[in-house]
């Protein structure tokens, strides 16, 4: 709120503000789709497989993401009405656990996005093994050791996020998970063909391997929304913990709300693709329908 303030003095871009309508309506339905894969992968037993487990692990950040950006907007509105002081202790160790709770959204996001990136990866290119490897058993040791690490994370940089030792790792890690992880695809793309080549005498090959491919191309598609929607909210943090004076980036940072609206719409457009590009999961939404009908 200092930077915002101390912005408007420094720079003529005016700050961009979203109504709360708008808002409240983008978190609450980016809340109620992802529970719907949630729900959709407990009652379908024939979606208790690794990938869908990943997929229910995004779902389940997404949705911190939106919880996040709600919880925040309401303690501003508070803040605005005069509830609520913005420097007293209960204030403070509020905005703490919202920070938390953002920074859990964000790595578990990541995270997620890596685990299927491998699976994708083991499955096109060990197809005949994948079971062997991964196992549901191991993929849910993954998924907890993805939490446990994501919520110590968290935790840690909330408590000392005016650290630069602190905010400097954080924000490395972002460009560097997602570099290793378009890595994963350009590889996967690359050896795709030759790999196709070597599987065409099995007599499921052409389709098996058209289905792998569909998926590669789905997850690339989470991979870029993913970028487009928190990129913006991640260089925001940035330039507030670098240069929160010069007027270039005080007038990147009157757009804060727009940022923040945008992650928000990453926890929509996630499981639109789900329904989109999986027929189990179409097949599943509709069946859910028809029995609450």
């Amino acid at each position: 709120q200092n930077i915002s303030d101390f912005s408007l003095n420094i720079t003529d871009c005016t700050q961009v503000v979203v109504p709360e309508e708008v808002f409240f309506t983008v978190a609450a339905a980016g809340i109620l789709e992802n529970l719907l894969i949630l729900i959709a992968v407990v009652r379908n037993k024939n979606l208790h497989l690794p990938m869908y487990f990943f997929i229910c692990s995004l779902a389940i950040s997404d949705m911190l993401g939106s919880l996040y950006k709600t919880l925040e907007n309401i303690f501003i509105i508070l803040c605005k009405m005069g509830y609520l002081t913005r420097h007293g202790d209960f204030e403070k160790k509020l905005d703490d656990a919202m920070d938390s709770m953002f920074i859990l959204s964000l790595l578990g996001s990541i995270f997620s996005l890596l685990a299927i990136a491998a699976d994708r990866y083991i499955t096109i290119f060990y197809a005949l093994r994948y079971h062997n490897i991964m196992t549901l058993r191991r993929a849910l040791v993954i998924l907890a050791i993805i939490w446990t690490f994501c919520a110590g994370s968290s935790i840690a940089i909330a408590l000392f996020s005016y650290e630069a030792a602190t905010v400097i790792p954080f924000t490395i890690l972002f460009p560097l998970m997602m570099f290793f992880i378009l890595c994963l695809y350009v590889h996967m793309f690359l050896l795709a063909r030759s790999h196709a080549k070597k599987i065409a005498s099995l007599p499921t090959s052409t389709v098996h391997h058209r289905t792998n491919t569909k998926g590669a191309i789905t997850l690339t598609i989470f991979l870029g929304v993913f970028l487009c929607c928190w990129a913006p909210f991640v260089l925001h943090i940035l330039l507030a913990r670098f240069c929160p004076h010069n007027p270039y980036c005080a007038c990147y940072m009157s757009i804060f709300h727009v940022n923040g609206t945008l992650i928000m719409c990453n926890a929509i457009i996630n499981p639109m693709i789900f329904a989109f590009r999986s027929p189990e999961l179409r097949s599943t939404f509709k069946k859910m329908f028809y029995c609450s009908r």
